[in-house]
This record gives structure tokens, sequence and C-alpha cells, in this order.
């Protein structure tokens, strides 16, 4: 039978307990006791619906109580997952050695109720307070009708999630003393977003940087091999000083931009050297997007695409890409943004700065390019889909694959199978405009040796008709209200793409200024400009 549902043969008759009816209604269920005579056919009422008030406290006032004395099985019979929660809970108190457990609830909102948990962590001789904010939600049990504390990892603390567990002992690698291109110190406290990074950062190069280690409680993160995080130090280990590529004042724009869109993502590089020199996210997952997220990149794949086009002389910046209404493609149908006027008379400038779509799908069929072509421009000359980036962390390399069908037209403009990261962005145009790929990093391959990816590069001629389409789309095309007020010499590409199922469009944004190039995505952020080109714009200001 399904979840939530107990059958029970009473007086010879069948009878189905359903749980989860309607709110505010009661199940009548028939109970036997004592085993066959009693008061067979009394009626207990099982509740539904939201828990009351008095539920609510109750039921955290026995949690909070069980947990204080460490009764973990105790504690985790009042939640609706008491296996995961005894886990958890076990390892609270003898993994993470986390005693004196005492815990103050704030006034409950609804079926939320905020505490505060104050403790002590000892270990090897070494003890230090703890003290944390954190809120569970109390609901209804499925099958029983009780109120029951709805168990999350984060219960325990705010940022733990699914397969973390905590533990404290010596750390598994000395800490670091990360620094920017100046010399000054990056911390989390400082650049929040940089906090998963300099954690990886400090789980690859700890040891090399000539720390020494200390004792820690730490969140870990057993379920996606995520270096450890921190949450307080024991005993202080020397940290070793790891250099890093970063710029703190373009860091710093970064931050603050993506604050002002959710599920935002950016990456500004050194076009010149690959160095990255600012990388941030606003994300709930905490997961850094930036670096590795893989998503179609729409209009910002038209660089490559237009690449291609020049590379294979199909056309030219001053060649024709005509830009009608719609465009067939092996029976599917693409169409241009609302409200753009076709052009038959277009060049690929105008349809570049435009973001025909319809242009570049027309142009793909013309010889000689074929199924590959696309890939071959993105991994020969973008340096891209190779899987061989060594940025000093975990990144993605961006993924163009050779295809056929509609998935080759698609392609042309940012859909389909292609896949990228801000990171990759940032890297073509910082290709684009240089005709040289410098693969980014975040640290010198000097301090481990390690082998930075390679590619061709554009031709002169490619990455110079390239520059001044972006300089025209960014001076005059769809790019030019996110770039107002910048000055030096400026360039950007815009793009959304659609994703199933989701109401808006994903915003991208690709630019440079000088000698700095950024790429940002924001999740269901619209139109390229909307949301991406304000984060953009942002971090190109500071100059790098």
């Amino acid at each position: 039978m399904g979840k939530g549902v107990k059958a029970a043969v009473i007086g010879g008759v069948f009878v189905v307990m359903v749980s989860g009816a309607g709110y505010g209604t009661y199940n009548i269920v028939s109970a036997l006791n004592g085993g066959g005579g009693g008061t067979g056919g009394v009626a207990v009422e099982k509740k539904t619906g939201p828990p009351g008030k008095d539920e609510v406290e109750e039921t955290s006032a026995k949690f909070f109580a069980a947990w204080e004395k460490g009764a973990t099985a105790s504690a985790a019979s009042y939640t609706n997952n008491d296996s995961a929660a005894e886990q958890l809970l076990t390892a609270f108190g003898d993994d993470a050695h986390i005693t004196g457990v005492k815990i103050t609830p704030g006034a409950a909102r609804g079926t939320t109720v905020p505490y505060t948990v104050k403790a002590k962590v000892a270990y090897g001789g070494k003890s230090k307070p703890l003290s944390y904010k954190s809120e569970l939600k109390v609901v209804r049990g499925l099958t029983t009708g009780r109120a029951l504390v709805d168990w999350q990892p984060s219960v325990v603390h705010p940022e733990l999630k699914k397969e973390d567990t905590l533990v404290t002992e010596q750390s598994a690698t000395p800490p670091i003393e990360a620094v920017g291109r100046d010399g000054s110190q990056l911390t989390k406290e400082k650049y929040p977003s940089l906090g998963p990074i300099l954690d990886a950062l400090r789980d690859k190069y700890g040891e090399k940087a000539g720390g020494t280690p200390g004792v820690e409680l730490v969140i870990r993160h057993t379920g996606n091999g995520a270096p450890d995080t921190p949450l307080l130090t024991l005993a202080k280990g020397k940290p070793g000083k790891l250099t890093t590529t970063i710029s703190p004042g373009a860091q710093a724009a970064a931050e603050k931009a993506v604050k002002r869109f959710a599920q935002s993502s950016v990456v500004a590089v050194k076009p010149s050297t690959g160095e990255v020199l600012a990388v941030a996210n606003n994300r709930t997952d905490g997961y850094n997007a930036a670096f590795q997220g893989e998503a179609a990149p729409g209009s910002t794949m038209k660089i490559i695409t237009a690449a291609m086009l020049i590379d294979n002389g199909v056309t030219s910046m001053n060649g024709p890409a005509p830009c009608p209404d719609t465009a067939v493609w092996q029976s599917q149908t693409f169409k241009n943004l609302t409200n753009m006027k076709a052009n038959e008379n277009a060049t690929l400038a105008n349809s570049f700065m435009r973001s025909c779509n319809t242009a570049f799908i027309k142009l793909i069929d013309e010889k000689p390019l074929t199924d590959a072509s696309l890939t071959q421009e993105a991994e020969e000359r973008f340096g891209l889909g190779q899987d061989n980036w060594k940025t000093g962390i975990a990144s993605f390399d961006g993924s163009v694959p050779a295809v056929e069908g509609p998935d080759r037209a698609a392609g042309a403009i940012g859909q389909g199978q292609v896949q990228m990261s801000p990171l990759n962005m940032a890297s073509v145009t910082a290709t684009a405009i240089t005709g040289a790929f410098r693969q980014p990093y975040l640290v010198s391959p000097e301090l481990d040796g390690r082998e930075l990816a390679r590619a061709r590069g554009l031709r002169a001629s490619t990455a110079a008709q390239l520059k001044q389409m972006m300089r025209l789309t960014a001076t005059q095309g769809t790019a030019a209200q996110a770039m107002a007020g910048l000055g030096g010499d400026i360039g950007a590409k815009t793009g959304s793409a659609e994703v199933d199922g989701n109401a808006k469009s994903n915003s991208w944004f690709t630019g440079f200024r000088n000698d700095i190039a950024a790429a940002a995505m924001t999740e269901e952020g619209g139109h390229g400009g909307d949301a991406a080109g304000p984060i953009v714009a942002a971090v190109l200001r500071t100059g790098g």
C-alpha cells in the first residue's frame, strides 16, 4: 500500500485508514483495545491540517529538552524522520564533541520556531563556546497525525545540508591566508561569496602554502566531496600565505552587484593574462555556478558562431547576414525577439548587434560548414570543451557538442545542447578581443607546476571584426543601455536563454572595458540587459 495508508481487520471487515485528508478535518478510524475485548469500535480522532499553536510549542519544547540532554533517540522520535535525525544528533555529540547544550526558543511564527543554541566544543584539551541561531518547522505526521518536527539537517545547524555532518578534530589541511593581487587579505567575512572558493583553495593548497593544521569544528560534506567548511577554531594552526589573482576592487564590486539579483553569478578576467579578477555568486544553494555552472548561454554564443562564419569564409562583419522574421531549419521554425524589425539587407555586424537569431540560423547551412564546425571553432580557437582547464579550483570547461538536426541550429544561438558557465563566457570575450586564448586561472600555475590548457586562438582579422561588432553592440545595440556611462574601449553581447518550465529566460551578458572582460548569468532574469547586464557593467566600471 502507499505511504500514509494502513489496513486493519476489525470484526471481519477490512478497514482502510487514510492519512493526509484536507486541512481542518478529522479521520475517524476504529480501534481495538486489549486484544479482543474491551471497547472495540471506539472512535479515535486523528488530526489533520497544520498543527495548532499549543502543538507547535509542546512538540518543539519536548524536542529541545531531549536534544539538550543528549537523548538522541528520544529527540529523534519527535521528528518525521527519526533515523536521519538520530544519526545527525548523535554526531553532534560524539563526532563534533559538542556538550552543555542550552536551547532558547523565540516566539513562534505560525508553525516555525526560531531558536538560539549555546554550547561548548571540547577536544584534545581545548574548548570553546559555540553559539548560533536556527529554526525548525512543526508539521503534521502523515501516518500518525502527530505534530512532529519537520526534519532537515539545518535543524541542527543552519549551514548543514543533506548528507552533511559535524566533526571536531585536527584539521585535514592547514589554514591559508589568501591574498589578492595587491597583497591584501581575502576573507569570507569581507567577501562572503568567496567562502566556498577559499575553502576549496585551502583544501588544495593548504599544505603547499606551508601552514600547519589546527583543531576545528567543521561541516563535512560527505555527499558531494566538497572541502570541509570550518565553523569554529579551537586551536589555531599556522596559516600559509596563498597569493591569488583576485582584484579586491573588482571583487567588492562583483559581490555588491550580484546581491541585486537572486541566483546570479559573475566572473571577471584579465584578457592579456587570463588571470581571474573577480568571482561572485548570489545563490541559495551556495554553488559556485560562476565557475561550475552548466547552462545554455543564449545569444552570447553568437560571438563564437560569428567567429565560425568569418573563419570559414561564409561572411564577414560587413558581409551579408539577412534578418527575416523567421527561419526554418529541418522543419523547426526559429524566431527573433518580440518587436525586432526584419532586415533582409542586414550585415553580420547589424544582425550581431541587434541579436537577430534568424540571421545566424540561415547562415549555418552555408558551405563549407558541417555539423562539427561550431564544435571545432569552440575547441580549437576558444579552448572550450576539452576538459583540460586547470584554474586552481574545480571549474567547467564548456561544452559545444557536434550535433545534427534542430540542435545544430539551436546551438548557433546558444540553445540546444550548448552549455557554458560565466567563466567560460568571460574567457570567450577575452579571446575574441585579443585573438589569443589564455586559460583563466585563480592561482598561478607556478605554485604547483600544473599545465594550463592551450588553443590556437583567432586570426588577427577575425578578432578585429569580433571586437568591433561587440563595440557596436555596447554603443548602438542591445547592450547599449546596460553599458551606458562606461568610458574607455568597451564592447558587449547580450543573451537570453529559454529553459523548459521557466516563466522567464535566463539572463546572460558578457562585455569588456579596456583590459578587463566579464560575464554574468541570472537565472530567470529575463533579457540579457535586464539583470546580467548591470552586474557586468558594475564590475567593468572598476577597471580591474
